[in-house]
């Protein structure tokens, strides 16, 4: 069952940060997740909402500010929004990356960085998912290289996200954990699916998801996992 790093290990460093990434490894995490949003200039930035208000000490939208104007703030500990290409160096291959795509935008830079870390950086494809709430996103990156493993996310409805996965051939299923039980946890496998439930924190949650055989468990704390 592989343990996955929600935003690095939020549950001890702040999230989307190169020290937060490096807390993840630490704790021997077999993927980090992360989320992306394109800066001002076309920059993918690893972040999760589409301001920097609540982590940063600034205000604004990130689609709004350069790369150069979002370096200027901080994150708590000192810390500065990195770029994905910041972030997948820094990783070095130490782990697995599941990127999150927060925008329908992202899709294309992100394709195109991952096949540059696979031709230039001798990373592979089988160390990469890509997954997003938008499915547009994510047919879209379907279309652009189909070797991209992709990860379907649902909070709302998984016999949905059953069907759009088998229609662009997703590699797995990334729903809210409470959505889950044993049942339909063993359907999506019986069907080809990993499944990959999030933010799964709290110790009896974590032997309740556990206990459905999941794939594995993306949580804040995964040294619980």
């Amino acid at each position: 069952m592989l343990k996955i790093g929600h935003r690095g290990a939020r549950g001890y460093e702040p999230e989307n940060t190169l020290i937060g990434f490096q807390k993840a490894i630490d704790l021997h995490v077999d993927d980090i997740e992360l989320d992306v949003h394109l800066s001002a200039d076309g920059e993918i930035m690893v972040i999760h909402d589409e301001t920097i208000d609540r982590t940063t000490n600034g205000k604004g939208t990130i689609n709004q500010l350069t790369l150069q104007e979002l370096k200027q703030f901080q994150i708590e500990k000192n810390q500065r929004i990195p770029t994905l290409t910041e972030v997948l160096n820094f990783i070095n291959q130490r782990c697995d990356v599941n990127i999150e795509l927060k925008s329908y935008e992202t899709a294309h830079k992100v394709v195109a960085l991952i096949e540059k870390f696979i031709a230039k950086k001798h990373w592979n494809y089988s160390q990469f998912v890509v997954s997003s709430f938008d499915w547009k996103a994510l047919q879209q990156v379907a279309l652009l290289n189909s070797e991209i493993r992709i990860g379907v996310l649902t909070e709302t409805n998984i016999d949905l996200a059953l069907a759009f996965a088998k229609f662009i051939q997703a590699k797995s299923i990334h729903p809210d954990f409470h959505l889950l039980t044993a049942e339909n946890t063993a359907k999506l496998q019986e069907e080809g699916f990993e499944v990959f439930p999030w933010t799964v924190n709290e110790q009896d949650e974590i032997k309740k998801i556990k206990s459905f055989n999941v794939n594995g468990i993306i949580s804040d704390f995964p040294d619980r996992i």
